[in-house]
């Protein structure tokens, strides 16, 4: 049997002196998508860049799709997607040639790279440099390249954050469309109105999870 997607033991992340994130235990099945509701500094943010690897956890342990949370950092990296708020785009490159870019990296499809374009509203202005974006209209580049890297395990914090309904709806669509397709699905946000396509909801504040709420009706 394929270990969870997501497994943190006690992982604890400490900035200084202040911890951000305080004995998380979870566990993430494969095709799950977990909604990780909270306010503003509840510590989401913190608890996805861990699953990703940005961070590093002070203590705890803990595995992504079977790689060592630190031992198997690289091999995490090549599997995941975050999508966060530094969209980690280079400005002086238009939008194609950042997807461009992205599909030498990791071995991709570059005929993909208008269709995905398309999909996140962004044909017409896909050759113009991301320096003249809109927060929103990065936000949307940063979509197209989750789409196109199809990654095993897509982290979203807070991805509603900046964009207008018609945004907001594509990344609706992305989630619905990796949740099909059997991927699995973190999603961080304090949108009320989002959220729907979760198998599963928890909580955070204060730099902890809370136990699973959907059964209290919390989404």
């Amino acid at each position: 049997m394929a270990p969870p997607a997501v497994r943190l033991s006690g992982v604890t992340r400490v900035f200084g002196v202040a911890p951000a994130l305080i004995r998380a235990d979870l566990s993430v099945e494969r095709g799950d998508v977990l909604l990780v509701r909270g306010p503003n500094g509840a510590g989401k943010s913190t608890l996805l860049r861990v699953i990703a690897t940005a961070l590093s956890p002070t203590y705890g342990s803990g595995s992504v799709l079977g790689f060592d949370l630190v031992t198997g950092r690289d091999e995490i990296r090549r599997r995941v997607e975050l999508l966060a708020h530094r969209t980690r785009l280079y400005e002086d490159l238009t939008a194609r040639e950042n997807l461009r870019f992205t599909s030498a990296l990791y071995g991709l499809d570059a005929g993909r790279i208008d269709p995905v374009l398309r999909d996140v509203g962004l044909a017409d202005a896909a050759g113009e440099r991301v320096r003249g974006y809109s927060h929103g209209m990065r936000q949307r580049v940063a979509v197209a390249r989750a789409l196109l890297r199809s990654p095993e395990l897509l982290l979203l914090d807070e991805p509603y954050a900046g964009l207008d309904e018609e945004g907001k709806d594509v990344v609706d669509r992305v989630i619905l469309a990796a949740r099909a397709e059997g991927r699995t699905v973190v999603l961080a946000t304090h949108d009320p109105s989002r959220g729907t396509a979760a198998t599963r909801t928890t909580f955070m504040d204060g730099g902890r999870l809370l136990p699973d709420l959907r059964a209290a009706g919390v989404r």
